[in-house]
């Protein structure tokens, strides 16, 4: 299926000058400070949700995949007003959704906090309104869809800490708001980065993402992918 982001991606190497520059734009990541306040969770689990929205869900998913402490990372739409919505609903602006990924990890290993500072620093450009690259309208939203009280607070306490920081030039809109459905995105769409590495828009505006993740934090990168529900 030719989706619009591959139409932009075999546009723009057909335009050699501007694929060089976009790929340069995409390889660039923040180096922010740890979150300063990480709450965990007092319930015994093994293992804990979270919904993270910042563009196209391909390469947050990506992400998320290569992080070790993950155990799934799925595709699919948070925070809209439509039940089970496809991609073309969700992808005309109506519907209220953002495309997200939720991802199941194990505190033991890693914890919210670690997961939102990969999110915010080499996954998604947090100052970016309703859109992310060539992405726009609000389905391209910033937001981080909490799934308890814990990552409530953890999620607010990190922005602000950011924004003394004045970490990024532009003001952070990510919306923190709680997750109340989330809904699988259709099977194409899963481990779409991994199965499509040469599309010029997962080449562009995907790679950079994991090959940032790699080299900023070589600790908790996995070769190995998790999987998705």
């Amino acid at each position: 299926m030719m989706t619009r982001r591959a139409v932009l991606g075999v546009f723009a190497v057909t335009a050699g000058v501007i694929l060089t520059h976009r790929v340069a734009s995409a390889s660039h990541a923040a180096r922010l400070p740890a979150p300063a306040v990480d709450v965990r969770s007092t319930a015994p689990m093994a293992t804990e949700m979270a919904v993270f929205a910042g563009g196209c869900f391909w390469g947050i998913q990506s992400v998320f995949q290569h992080v070790k402490g993950v155990v799934t990372a799925t595709s699919g739409y948070a925070g809209g007003s439509v039940d089970h919505p496809s991609y073309e609903d969700v992808s005309s602006g109506r519907t209220g959704h953002a495309e997200a990924v939720r991802v199941v990890f194990d505190p033991s290993q890693v914890s919210y906090g670690k997961l939102l500072e990969v999110f915010f620093s080499v996954a998604h450009d947090p100052t970016q309104l309703n859109r992310q690259g060539p992405d726009v309208g609000t389905q391209y939203r910033s937001a981080l869809f909490f799934t308890s009280p814990e990552q409530k607070q953890t999620a607010e306490a990190y922005i602000k800490q950011l924004e003394g920081a004045h970490a990024f030039k532009s003001r952070i809109v990510t919306q923190v708001v709680p997750n109340k459905t989330f809904f699988a995105a259709e099977a194409y769409h899963q481990d779409y980065a991994e199965k499509n590495p040469r599309e010029p828009y997962i080449m562009m505006y995907d790679a950079p993402k994991v090959s940032n993740l790699k080299r900023q934090f070589p600790a908790i990168y996995s070769e190995k992918l998790a999987g998705h529900e």
